[in-house]
């Protein structure tokens, strides 16, 4: 009854071993789009939108992970056939002193509260910071740019959401706001 009630889960599950897909639920390869088969002993680089994005996230939960806690970040993921789509994403490491060796990850698709909008991965860490109520200045210190910039990324990010000011982005694609977004 166990093995059937991780399979029949209304959640994505995936049971990882230094990022590698060990054991997976139907719901996870529905949310991907793969079989079973196709996921198995796969790196989960293949379902993050770059290599780079999969690179920059990499240790971004270990301070919670380590101390035993849960974490748990949303971030735009990659389906078969390249749609990305963004996911909230909860894991727990059975290693807390080497957080990746072994972990559970959960995965929920928010798609149907909170479309994919093409934003770049900057475009995604300004977003996130506004949302902790940081000011452009913040936000340019601790992304090491000008604050110039930051407006930039800033108004891109408006415009492509059709918004005229921040409470009606945050209000559009949702809000991240929360200890469970970690700063790079």
């Amino acid at each position: 009854m166990l093995e059937e009630a991780f399979d029949l889960a209304p959640i994505g599950i995936v049971v990882t071993e230094n990022r590698v897909i060990m054991e997976c639920n139907q719901r996870f390869c529905e949310t991907f789009g793969y079989a079973r088969s196709e996921m198995l002993g796969q790196l989960f680089a293949f379902l993050y939108p770059t290599e780079e994005e999969f690179l920059n996230i990499t240790n971004r939960g270990d301070e919670r992970l380590r101390a035993g806690a849960l974490y748990w970040d949303e971030r735009v993921m990659r389906r078969k056939g390249g749609v990305l789509f963004w996911a909230r994403v909860r894991g727990h490491s059975f290693t807390p002193d080497d957080p990746l060796a072994q972990a559970v990850w959960s995965f929920a698709d928010l798609s149907a509260n909170r479309p994919y909008q093409p934003l770049t991965r900057r475009e995604r860490e300004v977003y996130s910071l506004l949302t902790e109520g940081m000011t452009s200045k913040e936000i340019a210190r601790c992304l090491e740019l000008s604050h110039r910039t930051v407006e930039v990324h800033r108004a891109r990010l408006l415009r492509k959401v059709g918004v005229n000011n921040t409470a009606a982005l945050f209000s559009s694609l949702g809000d991240l706001s929360g200890d469970h977004v970690v700063e790079d």
